[in-house]
């Protein structure tokens, strides 16, 4: 359930376990809105303006987005709950999966954007670094992290066109979500330290069926992330390829001692 009201209207009382976020916010707090496949109801003081929070949302490529068809306050709980709005997002399922099979360490995010992985670890006692080419994302990982009550060093790196930064820090986890560069993957491997883990996860051939990315530069072969290491430890790799898309490849590797 998404409360499209402004903060000081949804601090004076809603439903309880909505999270809150105006369409206008939509653009700079994507990060923090749900999967594009889950099922959300927009609620707002006038089933109007729920409406119309509603449609900006689908426009976003939502794919069930309702809203309620009446005012707020007639629901019997609609304005029971003071507490802090519940978060609506979520991270990766894959790194949600091998996370608790680290020990909590420094991070390192690759092309980063949001950073929401990395929020995701840093609410968990983690030290994250955050690296993108672009310092508006970086800001608004910066800010996002903020809202979580944590923080993120962050660090303005242009991955692809450089100059990339010595892999002289060796880091205890070094993370890459939906980004492609094969030439970085020498780099990357330097940048683990001995015992240390990498986790990835982007997109594989097939996904040019179904949107963006389309050029091969950007989508991993059948069975090249995992190999890509050689001598590493595949601790786990999956591909998948459910009927819609997306295609996609994940991997946890561990380098050796």
């Amino acid at each position: 359930m998404l409360d499209a009201r402004p903060a000081a209207e949804f601090a004076r009382g809603h439903v309880p376990g909505a999270g809150r976020m105006t369409s206008a916010e939509y653009a700079e707090r994507r990060a923090e809105l749900p999967p594009r496949e889950a099922a959300i109801l927009i609620v707002h003081d006038t089933p109007e303006a729920a409406s119309e929070a509603a449609h900006a949302l689908a426009q976003l490529n939502y794919r069930d987005v309702r809203w309620l068809a009446a005012p707020l306050a007639a629901l019997a709980d609609g304005l029971a709950a003071t507490s802090p709005a519940a978060p609506l997002w979520r991270p990766s399922p894959w790194l949600e999966r091998v996370a608790p099979h680290l020990a909590p360490t420094r991070v390192l995010d690759v092309a980063c954007g949001s950073s929401r992985e990395g929020v995701y670890l840093a609410q968990r006692g983690w030290s994250v670094e955050a690296w993108d080419h672009d310092r508006v994302a970086l800001d608004r990982a910066t800010a996002f992290a903020a809202r979580h009550a944590v923080m993120l060093a962050t660090r303005v790196v242009d991955l692809e066109n450089g100059p990339v930064p010595a892999p002289c820090d060796g880091w205890d986890l070094v993370m890459v979500f939906r980004f492609l560069h094969r030439p970085l993957f020498g780099w990357l491997a330097q940048a683990v330290r001995p015992g240390g883990s990498l986790v990835y996860e982007t997109f594989r051939v097939g996904q040019e069926v179904f949107g963006h990315p389309k050029h091969p530069r950007f989508l991993l072969r059948s069975g090249e992330l995992s190999s890509a290491f050689p001598g590493w430890s595949v601790e786990a790799h999956e591909e998948t390829a459910p009927e819609g898309g997306p295609f996609m490849s994940r991997c946890w590797l561990r380098r050796p001692h």
